[in-house]
């Protein structure tokens, strides 16, 4: 054999395989992972030069393993991960996110090699492979892109498999973990040298913030005030301030002071599947941001109805009770999940297309577009370096003005709009079960299928109608009862009251009820204000079309919006149609 020598025995061994093939093995010392024995494995095809090649393949693995260049050890990338993800000091947040990209781009297509013959070949190769499809598909006829990985039935959600290449930021953090996993690999001596090295990462994705505009802004923020006053003010102080989700759920009510109109931001929330817990912000720094004189009227009377709420149940409010929460002691944050979730069900309803991060590019960009100073937008935001990232990311709206950046955002707001309760809402955009029940039955009682006197169907009878529970029904029963359309009794079935909202039960004590009921409130207006024949902007109030002093005040309102104290009344119109509908009432004009 080629690898016999005289004297002092060979390094390795070379055998040849039924095959042909010669198969060259070279101790290279104990794998510091499974603690057993490090073998450098290599096979020569069959030819007349085989032996020779093999001889030089023995040589070379001997000198590698002398000169510590080799492998020393077997353990896969998977292994490897495994063992960086659980030294590495990160965020618990972007641990998470590291290991989810893992998991979808790395462990699928590499994950079972091993670490030490990972080649520029192979991450190459997986580079490609993620840019052609993020799925990774095989090319599969037939295959399709289900909505939900859960047991489902499909509808027009699952779609067609169509091949889309992975975002540049995601290939840009799959480099990141790998250069730093096989960096650490070298320094373990796993390996020799890192196959990283000549891979150069995805350029970083130019930023693109994509605020909504004036216009949709408006509607987020009149939907959001209509749903709910509490929800109301957490989108108008994310508009204002540019808060972080996590910033703006980990508030507590002694963060806020009102005398001085500063909000102190010492926390921001987390949030890992179920689990959330409170931390630093994401610049590690607390802030101070000062507010206007509306935003902080906004959260006094929030806080206020907090204390009422918590007053019905026998509470009473801390200082280190959150802000905002759904618990009518406030002692349990709000998720920043939910807070997400619930703001793409708004914008979606209003058929608007943003996200709640954009929330935090319509206050820089309007901040800057107002004049204020980079380092007083950066400091707002709570970006670090000084407003270098404030100036990369939002570049394109700096122009020229000087205003103090916590007035600058309420003048280019629309005005907060005359408050709706939750029940005059329903009447004519319900959304829960039980609304849409109320509704139902108020327009066949205006319609006069339920005539004054009668009675209303049985509780199990709008059950079966509507396919909902006793408690559902109850609460729409309660809900006509303030609109003052029906009457109800213990014990009795609820009589129907004429729609004029005067009692016409056949008993004396419903007659009074109901004369006591209140009056339907106006129908919602869609306005559309013209300075000189061009349309500035549409907004929607409530208001009586044929009370001049109603839209004489609406005009004003939008007109100072438009061009301050200065306007002249006299060069714009207002257009008056009712909410849904595009029949012009009226065009208002001040002489």
């Amino acid at each position: 054999m080629a690898g016999s020598t005289k004297g002092a025995k060979p390094r390795g061994s070379i055998e040849r395989l039924r095959s042909g093939s010669l198969r060259v093995r070279v101790y290279g010392g104990k794998d510091p992972i499974s603690k057993r024995r490090n073998t450098l494995t290599e096979t020569i095809p069959a030819g007349p030069n085989a032996e020779r090649e093999a001889e030089k393949a023995r040589t070379r693995l001997v000198h590698e393993v002398d000169e510590a260049r080799h492998p020393r050890t077997s353990a896969t990338v998977d292994e490897l991960l495994d063992r960086y993800f659980s030294v590495i000091t990160v965020e618990r947040t972007t641990l998470t996110r590291y290991r989810q990209v893992a998991d979808l781009h790395i462990r699928p297509l590499i994950g079972s090699q091993r670490a030490g013959r990972i080649t520029g070949d192979v991450l190459d190769t997986l580079f490609a492979e993620v840019r052609r499809c993020r799925a990774h598909c095989r090319n599969e006829k037939g295959r399709v892109d289900h909505r939900t990985s859960a047991t489902h039935a499909c509808d027009d959600r699952c779609k067609p498999h169509s091949c889309k290449p992975l975002g540049e930021a995601t290939i840009r953090k799959i480099h990141y973990i790998l250069s730093g996993a096989f960096k650490k690999a070298q320094y373990w001596n796993w390996i020799s040298t890192s196959p990283i090295t000549g891979a150069e990462a995805p350029a970083q994705p130019p930023p693109n913030p994509s605020p909504p505009s004036a216009e949709d802004a408006a509607r987020i923020i009149n939907q959001s005030w209509a749903d709910d006053p509490g929800w109301g003010t957490a989108v108008w102080l994310l508009m204002v301030t540019g808060l972080r989700r996590g910033e703006i759920c980990a508030i507590r009510r002694q963060d806020i002071d009102l005398d001085n109109q500063v909000l102190h931001l010492r926390h921001a929330l987390a949030q890992d599947g179920a689990e959330v817990w409170e931390k630093s912000t994401k610049t590690h720094q607390e802030r101070r941001i000062v507010l206007d004189d509306v935003t902080s009227q906004l959260i006094a009377e929030h806080m206020t109805r907090g204390e009422d709420q918590a007053h019905a149940i026998g509470a009473q409010l801390q200082g280190d009770c959150y802000l905002f929460s759904n618990d009518p002691a406030h002692s349990v944050p709000l998720r920043p999940s939910s807070v997400t979730q619930r703001y793409r069900r708004l914008v979606r309803r209003l058929g608007i297309d943003t996200h709640l991060h954009a929330l935090r590019d319509y206050s820089a960009t309007e901040l800057i577009a107002a004049g204020v100073d980079v380092r007083t937008v950066a400091g707002r935001l709570g970006h670090g370096g000084g407003g270098t990232t404030t100036l990369r990311v939002y570049t394109a709206w700096l122009s020229e003005a000087d205003q103090r950046a916590a007035q600058a955002l309420t003048e280019r707001l629309p005005p907060k709009p005359e408050a709706m309760s939750r029940s005059e809402r329903a009447r004519t955009e319900p959304h829960a079960p039980y609304e849409r029940i109320a509704a139902d039955l108020w327009a066949e009682i205006t319609a006069g299928r339920f005539p004054a006197g009668s009675l209303l169907p049985t509780v199990k009878q709008l059950q079966s109608t509507y396919d909902v529970s006793a408690g559902t029904v109850q609460r729409a029963t309660r809900l006509l009862q303030e609109w003052g359309a029906i009457d109800v009794k213990r014990g009795s079935r609820a009589v129907v009251m004429s729609s004029a909202g005067k009692a016409s039960a056949p008993d004396e004590r419903s007659a009074d009820r109901a004369a006591d009921a209140p009056p339907a409130p106006q129908p919602l207006l869609d306005l559309r204000l013209l300075h000189l024949g061009e349309e500035i902007r549409r907004f929607v109030a409530d208001a009586d079309p044929s009370d001049p002093d109603h839209l004489t005040k609406l005009m004003k309102g939008a007109a100072r919006r438009h061009r301050g104290s200065q306007a002249d009344l006299t060069e714009y119109e207002l257009e008056v149609r009712r909410s849904g509908d595009d029949t012009l009432i009226t065009t208002f004009v001040v002489i």
